[in-house]
């Protein structure tokens, strides 16, 4: 292992948001080009059980010659570009899934971007649904898989997701209640608990993800094709003094309180309060409301026809107790089922990179280690369960682990 003494250390919670700056300008046009000559991009919306719209991006192959399974994320990072002619840089989970074909699709989840209804940070599952207007994210993705399989030409009937934390969270959330279609989906860098992930830490509420509150928790009446949202301004580059003089909580209240969204808002007072800072403050502990949105106690009965790759990394800053905890609870409670683990050298999603050096911060561990993750470990998983035969026989181990 190399020491890089001058190398920055580079970690943020929106590297999935800003995902499509991830390559160079030279291979950001050749992947355009690549996108537009073999696929058509489709927007439309899926109405859900209790009547909401969620829009939906899918990209078919222009090849109709044969029939193709369907990758789908479901995020609330947005599915930009919007727009039927503007493409994205590049699509499916790697450029080899891209390149060889697949039906792509993304989606807005519930609340975000330009979809209807009401967002909720890591919804709560409802395991004994007795009317169509008790939703969670499990019967949004089977109403949008249902949907897919039904509309879309040319699939072969097989759907498997897959996403990088939050989006991971839903790919993991697909495997409960599953459609049938549903043959495989890849958790990766998964929330698992939110009082162990992310802006909980152990319990700790990490002041690092102060200005990422407003990104989650800022009400909007309408679907948006532009953040609607803003980073509060501390005024500071030096968060340390910022915090050590604010003072009691109560002092930053005034940074997650906003204009009413219109007047046929009910309000008991002229601003509207930021939803998720106002679950952060009132439940300190690790009450039932964070109990209720974890997923983990949720995972003991998938369906064995549900095949899981679970992947996280060694140096996840945001997202490691998810992965190890997701992948270990179906692992016990699921016998039957095909489960897998890849956990190697790498920070927040840095897996799904294509820099052919693979180091975090100032330590190196080698090269093309996450090309080869996507080429050989990714790809395989998802070919086999989707084109393939589907058995448990897929040709990788029981888990890929890198010994630093």
């Amino acid at each position: 292992m190399k020491f890089y003494p001058f190398k920055a250390i580079f970690i943020g919670l929106l590297f999935i948001f800003l995902f499509s700056c991830k390559k160079s300008t030279t291979s950001e046009a050749t992947e355009i080009n690549f996108v537009k000559e073999n696929y058509d991009k489709l927007e439309t919306t899926i109405t859900m059980r209790d009547g909401i719209k969620l829009f939906t991006v899918i990209y078919s192959p222009k090849d109709k010659s044969k029939k193709y399974p369907i990758l789908l994320q479901r995020t609330p990072y947005s599915c930009q570009p919007y727009g039927a002619d503007t493409l994205k840089n590049n699509i499916a989970p790697n450029k080899y899934l891209m390149d060889e074909g697949n039906i792509v699709v993304y989606q807005d989840v519930r609340g975000r971007w330009m979809s209807e209804g009401i967002y909720d940070n890591m919804r709560a599952y409802i395991p004994n649904k007795k009317s169509n207007k008790d939703i969670d994210e499990s019967s949004d993705t089977y109403d949008t898989i249902d949907w897919l399989v039904k509309n879309i030409e040319n699939n072969n009937g097989n759907v498997g997701t897959w996403g990088i934390s939050y989006p991971g969270f839903y790919s993991t959330y697909s495997t409960i209640d599953a459609h049938p279609a549903l043959k495989a989906a890849s958790p990766q860098a998964c929330i698992g608990d939110f009082f162990f992930d992310d802006f909980h830490h152990n319990g700790a509420y990490l002041l690092s993800y102060f200005r990422a509150t407003t990104l989650f928790g800022t009400p909007k009446d309408a679907p948006s094709d532009t953040a609607w949202y803003s980073v509060p301004d501390l005024k500071t580059k030096d968060q340390y003094q910022f915090f050590l003089d604010a003072g009691p909580l109560s002092n930053l209240n005034h940074y997650f309180q906003y204009e009413k969204l219109d007047e046929t808002v009910p309000q008991n007072k002229d601003k509207i309060d930021d939803f998720f800072w106002k679950e952060l403050v009132e439940h300190p502990n690790y009450d039932e409301v964070w109990q209720s949105k974890g997923i983990i106690q949720h995972l003991k009965n998938i369906k064995s026809s549900v095949a899981t790759m679970v992947v996280g990394g060694q140096f996840d800053a945001e997202d490691l107790y998810g992965p190890l905890e997701t992948y270990k609870t179906i692992e016990e409670y699921n016998k039957d089922n095909y489960n897998t683990l890849a956990f190697g050298p790498w920070s927040h999603g840095q897996w799904a990179r294509t820099s052919v050096e693979n180091s975090v911060g100032n330590y190196y561990f080698g090269d093309s280690i996450s090309i080869k993750f996507q080429e050989q470990i990714e790809t395989k998983f998802f070919n086999h369960f989707l084109k393939g035969k589907g058995d448990k026989n897929s040709g990788l181990p029981e888990a890929y682990v890198y010994d630093t």
